[in-house]
């Protein structure tokens, strides 16, 4: 019950990524810069296909937080600057801006949003009010990891823009989950994980930066002036496999070929499957709307008088159910996230635990 973390990947994805590794180690330096790197070019166009971009807009990262670092971290910002997020973004980028907050004396600004919220406009509400003259930067999680809550990214940057204010999303979670593009967020940065809900390899992600933005952006480690507009001066980290990124090509195979679309409406009906059974028992509450626009694949919830911790030990220790407490000075819960692979029967077994301990308490 947590692929929130990370998605176990499909046989034709390991498969693959199985056999560039042996491919590289056959005569090694000649096989990895002269045939498979090269060949990630065909990723980063499958990619910018997914997404709805150009390919010269997308790099690709390690991780959700590398593409995120790159951003918080290569911008230009002066003393008492104002970056605005939520205080239920995630952790590492909270800590990240802490730093630059810490070295740079700019200001980090942090709006609590409702759990959960009644309506999107209750989220975009809770922005506008966020900004102030001083705003340079607004970060938006797309999804949000610890709740599922979806929030109204296009609104944001429509206002963040009206007002000169650059936007970043968070779509860690959000990416090959559900179905949108590019030019349903008009966001001008991008990041997300490839191992999350594209079950591409472990340590492979995404980096969207708009193209006339690319230029002004410095890199994470450095890279050569002549690269200052090309968004390939995001991927200069040194030597490194070609493997876990030409096997994204299976992985968006397997996307592909379930369908974008139809892979949303199986998550969602998985989903939902457990949230109503759960709905109506006493001591249960949801972190997590039930509206089709603000949640999808991911949801938490919460018995009453527990603890999270306690209550997610006891699945796992006695039934063999893994899930992840969410212990937030604003609220707790449990974040339960099925997958395509995930059966009904799992889900009912899930859903009866739960009950009984609703009921009755956790046993002694």
């Amino acid at each position: 019950m947590n692929n929130g973390g990370v998605s176990p990947s499909p046989l034709i994805v390991t498969e693959a990524l199985v056999r560039y590794i042996w491919e590289q180690e056959d005569a090694t330096a000649y096989t990895m810069w002269q045939i498979l790197e090269p060949q990630c070019e065909t990723i980063r166009t499958g990619l910018a296909e997914l997404f709805g971009c150009d390919g010269e807009e997308i790099a690709i990262t390690r991780n959700a937080s590398e593409s995120l670092e790159t951003l918080l971290m290569g911008m230009d910002f002066k003393p008492g600057d104002e970056i605005l997020t939520t205080t239920q973004d995630y952790p590492r980028m909270l800590t990240t801006l802490r730093q630059r907050e810490k070295r740079e004396n700019l200001k980090l600004k942090l709006i609590q949003i409702p759990i959960p919220a009644r309506n999107l406009n209750e989220i975009t509400a809770a922005f506008e009010k966020g900004i102030s003259d001083r705003t340079r930067l607004i970060l938006i999680s797309h999804m949000i990891n610890i709740t599922g809550q979806i929030t109204p990214v296009k609104a944001v940057c429509d206002l963040a823009r009206a007002r000169g204010i650059e936007t970043i999303v968070d779509g860690a979670h959000s990416f090959a989950q559900f179905y949108f593009k590019q030019s349903d967020l008009g966001c001008d940065y991008f990041g997300t994980s490839l191992h999350k809900w594209l079950y591409a390899p472990k340590g492979t992600g995404m980096l969207y930066v708009k193209r006339d933005k690319i230029e002004k952006l410095w890199p994470l480690m450095a890279a050569e002036s002549k690269q200052a507009s090309d968004i390939r001066k995001f991927e200069e980290i040194g030597t490194h496999s070609a493997a876990p990124k030409l096997a994204i090509g299976e992985a968006l195979l397997f996307h592909n070929g379930i369908g974008g679309k139809r892979k949303e409406a199986r998550l969602r009906y998985l989903s939902r499957y457990w949230m109503n059974r759960l709905k109506g028992v006493p001591k249960i509450r949801f972190n997590t709307s039930f509206e089709p626009n603000q949640s999808c694949a991911i949801a938490n919830v919460h018995i009453d008088g527990t603890n999270p911790e306690a209550v997610t030990k006891y699945l796992f220790d006695k039934h063999h159910i893994f899930a992840v407490p969410i212990m937030h000075e604003e609220f707790q819960g449990i974040r339960i996230t099925p997958n395509l692979y995930t059966t009904f029967s799992e889900l009912d077994r899930f859903c009866q635990e739960m009950e009984k301990i609703a009921r009755n308490g956790l046993p002694a």
